[in-house]
Parts: C-alpha cells; sequence; structure tokens
C-alpha cells in the first residue's frame, strides 16, 4: 500500500460536460471511494450535493477520462525535458551550437546526455561527425540519441568508456546501430546518479499528469534502460502521486520479468530497428539503401516467448516495425497458438508496439489472435506525407501504407494510442488529432475512436475492460479541460460518421481541426485524488 494519503474525498462536480457513455447529455458526476459512483444531469446532481465532501463547479468544462500512454520510456523522457533537446534544432550548426551550450552550462556531469536529432531533415542529410561532437564537447563523454533513439552519435571520450569499442568504431562518423548502440547507450546511462534518475522521473510523470495523462505504460529492458532504473520507476509511482505506472520488461526471461513486478515479457522486445536508421527489418530493400535492415528474432523465436509467456499467466510483446519482422511475429504467434491453443492466446492478449508496416494479410492475423497493436499516430504526423522520412526510406507507394489505423478498426484489432516518448512528445490531443487526420487519408479513423484508443485502449492493453471510461464502477482517473465547442467530428468522408445530430445521444468531443487550439488541462486525478492542478484553478 503506497502512502498517498488515505480515502479520497467523495466529490460531486458540476455545471460541465461529461464525456461518458452512460449519458451523453451529463454534466455532472460524483466520485466516492476513487471510483465514478453516478454520473447524470444538472437537476438530478442536487440529490448529491449535502453529501459529499466537495464540490466542484465546473464553470462549463469538459470532464473526460485521463488518458493513457501506451509506450513510454520515463527516464529518457525526463533526460530530455531536463537536458539536451536537439528535436527542433532545424541544421546540422545549430544543433552542434546547442551542444556547446549544453556542455558548458553543465560542467560537472559526467557523461552529457541529448536526444532528438534527425538528419533527415535538416539540408544536406548529414548527422554530426565524431571529430565535431568532440570540438563541441571539449572531448568530454556524449551520447546523442537520434529522434527514433534506434542509432546514435557519440563522442571519442564516450567510446573509449565503452566496453568492447574503442575510438575507431566511430572513426567513419556513421551514427551507431544495434549492438554497439545498445553498448554507448549502457555506458552512457550508467553515469546517470540515482539522484539524477529520480529527478527524471519524477520531472516525466509530472509532465505527464499535466497534460491530462493518467497512466503511461514504462517498456523498459536491459537494452534500453536497466534493471534499477525499471524498479526505481516503479517505486516512485507507488509511493507518490502522480499517473499510474504499468511496467514492461523487454527480456526473453518470463520469471525476470515477473520478479521485477511488470506485467509482461513484454514492450521493445527488438524483433527490428527502426525506419529512420535503416534497421526496421523489410521484405524488399530501402529505396535509399541497399540492404533490408536488421532482423533481431525470429519467428521461431517469437514462438518459444509467446508460448512461455502464455503458459505464465503473462504478456508477451514485441517491438516490429518492418514488414519482414511483423510478417515474422505473427508466424511465431500463430505457431505458439497451434502449441498451446488459440483460445488462450488470444486470452493473453498479447502486444506489439509500432507495427507499422502491416499488409491485409497480417492484420487479419491480429485479428485472429488477438493481438493489440500499441501504435504512435505521431509517426505518421512527423515523418509521413510525400516528401517525409517515411517516402525518403520506402518510396511514396510503401510509404502510403503505413500506420493503416482504419483497416485494423474495420479488422477488430484492438487499438492502444502513445507517444514512444522522447521519440514523439508525450502529446494525447495531439495524438487523437494525428490518427484523425492521417496523412494518408484512407487510414483516417473519426476522433471518437482515436480517443477510445487513446483512453480505454490502453486499459484494455493490459487486460483491463472495466476502465479508461466514466461510468459508475470505473476507477476515478480523469481530466477537467478548457476547450472550445464540442462536436461529433469524422474529419472524411471515408471514414464511417456517427450522427452529428445532438439527438443521436453521441458524446461530443473538442473540434480537433488542424489550425484549432487543443484543449488545455486544468486537472488530472488518479484514483480519486488530484495529481495536478493547473495554477490558478
Amino acid at each position: 500500500m503506497s502512502e498517498r494519503t488515505p480515502d479520497p474525498k467523495t466529490v460531486l462536480l458540476r455545471r460541465g460536460e461529461v464525456h461518458s457513455p452512460a449519458d451523453p447529455f451529463a454534466t455532472a458526476m460524483v466520485v466516492e471511494r476513487g471510483q465514478v459512483a453516478w454520473v447524470g444531469s444538472e437537476g438530478a446532481a442536487d440529490a448529491f450535493a449535502d453529501g459529499v465532501d466537495e464540490v466542484v463547479d465546473l464553470d462549463g468544462a469538459l470532464v473526460t477520462p485521463a488518458f493513457t500512454d501506451a509506450h513510454v520510456h520515463t527516464t529518457s523522457t525526463g533526460l530530455a525535458l531536463t537536458g539536451l533537446d536537439l528535436s527542433t534544432a532545424p541544421d546540422l550548426e545549430a544543433a552542434l551550437t546547442r551542444v556547446r551550450e549544453f556542455a558548458a552550462a553543465r560542467p560537472r556531469d559526467k557523461v552529457l546526455l541529448g536526444h532528438g536529432w534527425d538528419a533527415s531533415r535538416w539540408p544536406g542529410g548529414r548527422p554530426p561527425s565524431v571529430a565535431e561532437l568532440d570540438e563541441a564537447t571539449g572531448g568530454r563523454p556524449l551520447y546523442l540519441s537520434r529522434i527514433d533513439v534506434h542509432s546514435a552519435v557519440v563522442s571519442t571520450a564516450l567510446l573509449d568508456l565503452t566496453p568492447g569499442l574503442g575510438a575507431t568504431d566511430g572513426a567513419l562518423g556513421a551514427p551507431l546501430t544495434a549492438g554497439a548502440h545498445h553498448a554507448v547507450r549502457a555506458a552512457a546511462f550508467a553515469a546517470v546518479t540515482p539522484a539524477q534518475r529520480a529527478e527524471a522521473q519524477r520531472a516525466a510523470l509530472a509532465h505527464a499528469a499535466s497534460l491530462g495523462i493518467g497512466t503511461v505504460h514504462e517498456c523498459a529492458g536491459p537494452e534500453i534502460s536497466s534493471e534499477d532504473d525499471f524498479t526505481a520507476l516503479l517505486r516512485l509511482a507507488a509511493g507518490e502521486p502522480g499517473p499510474r505506472v504499468v511496467g514492461y520488461w523487454a527480456e526473453q526471461d518470463v520469471d525476470k520479468a515477473r520478479e521485477l513486478g511488470a506485467l509482461g515479457a513484454a514492450g521493445d522486445l527488438f524483433v527490428d530497428g527502426a525506419l529512420g536508421s535503416h534497421t526496421a527489418c523489410l521484405h524488399d530493400p530501402y529505396t535509399d539503401a541497399a540492404h533490408t535492415g536488421t532482423a533481431y528474432l525470429d519467428a521461431a523465436t517469437v514462438a518459444a516467448h509467446v508460448t512461455a509467456c502464455t503458459e505464465a499467466g503473462l504478456q508477451a510483446g514485441f517491438h516490429a516495425i518492418g514488414d519482414a519482422a511483423v510478417a515474422a511475429v505473427v508466424e511465431g504467434v500463430r505457431a505458439a497458438a497451434d502449441k498451446v491453443g488459440l483460445t488462450r492466446v488470444r486470452a493473453a492478449r498479447h502486444r506489439v508496439e509500432h507495427a507499422e508496416m502491416l499488409t491485409p494479410e497480417t492484420i487479419a492475423a491480429f485479428a485472429e489472435l488477438g493481438l493489440t497493436a500499441s501504435v504512435q499516430p505521431a509517426f505518421d504526423a512527423l515523418w509521413g506525407g510525400e516528401d517525409g522520412m517515411y517516402a525518403q526510406r520506402l518510396g511514396a507507394e510503401r510509404a502510403r501504407t503505413l500506420n493503416p489505423f482504419a483497416a485494423l478498426l474495420r479488422s477488430g484489432v484492438p487499438l492502444a494510442f502513445g507517444s514512444d516518448s522522447p521519440v514523439t512528445p508525450l502529446d494525447p490531443w495531439g495524438t487523437v488529432r494525428a490518427a484523425a487526420f492521417h496523412r494518408t487519408p484512407e487510414h483516417r479513423i473519426s476522433v471518437r475512436a482515436a480517443f477510445t484508443a487513446h483512453t480505454r485502449g490502453g486499459w484494455r492493453a493490459v487486460g483491463r475492460d472495466d476502465a479508461g471510461v466514466l461510468v459508475p464502477g470505473a476507477p476515478a482517473d480523469y481530466a477537467v479541460w478548457s476547450t472550445g465547442a464540442l462536436v461529433v467530428q469524422a474529419p472524411d468522408d471515408r471514414v464511417a460518421r456517427w450522427s452529428t445530430d445532438p439527438r443521436s445521444g453521441t458524446p461530443g468531443l473538442p473540434d480537433l481541426t488542424p489550425g484549432t487550439e487543443l484543449p488545455v488541462c486544468l486537472r488530472t486525478v488518479v484514483g480519486g485524488r488530484s495529481v495536478f492542478v493547473r495554477p490558478g484553478e
């Protein structure tokens, strides 16, 4: 039991808009003992006013379920928030200037940490060289992860600190990938002290709460962080007010995952890498490279892991981006189903993270096998389009097939939305907008469907069907928003429309048309306790 305070207050919220399927016209809600106790109309709310500890006048604000971000790297997110962020650097010289300024401002750091460079968006398309980084840092150890976190550029001093590597590994100036990248990342993060780590974790969780996020799924693993980082995060989240943290540990060791407190041996268990780093595993070669990427796990290994997890009562899950990697996951899960039974495999709700390159056949297999697609709509917003990174790597025709959210929903595949932060920022309404206004129109889904994938979908992905929605008996995880008029929005004629007539009984949501202001979070509540209150509220 945590030390978060005793039972939360009984609260009546009224005079707002409550997004609830229990009553599409609800303006009030009662929260008791950490659960939603009632939703309904303003007139009926009078009967509760005298029996509660607190009455909150919403003054027209919108109340929704809190968001769940289904794929987060919490410590890395916090370090990016408090450290060197290159995601907005417009070119190589600007990035190097930021490195110089950061190094000068942090003279006592054992290792300088930065994130977010993307040479595919810079003139010339070239990442910084080792020599340039050595000059910018004054010869200090530096780790700079690419935006997809599947490759990095580093200084000579960090190479010299990495067991098994040396200065010659970076001599050609190409970003480090695969095993070399994992080694330099481990060396860099080993220099982070427990105090720095806790500071970063608190910063990330506080930022999530300020955005109306009530739960994050931490996707950890031995090639991503460390056991100490993972267990420290779970302890911190259990003992301090903030978003819930559900942990996944990406290792083929069921006993280790259970021992560490993970819900599954899942998350970023890498079947391949990423498209931006040319390490996603493809059936056909990249358009801009004469190879098909990197395969880390094959179908037989997937099958063995899914079998072990299913028999142990844990979730399995895999990082798979390229079409060949996704096909290997499907083949492996199907082989496991043949061994332990399809019903047991479906009941386990195994997950596939990212799942960007899908075909009609693999989509149908996801539905058949009960796989949850844990996906990141912001990837399309960032890298999609005719001139985006996807098109550079794959050509326009293949790029247009990526992230087919509408086809997944039509086939009955459960969706859970996330950010993969710090790859893309924590930004729940922006994520819903990215799915509804996908760069490829046939992949768009309604705002309602996208919102569901980012709230209830995340709970379903961890095996909970009773949460992520404001109905009596559900956990009181909710957010209060300042926003404009509510609408029922289907942004494309090819999207199956819900009636926009208010008499249809479909709850409205904010207008997310690109260019409009996104809702502002006023308060976030987890289990009936406030974990964020905007100053002045």
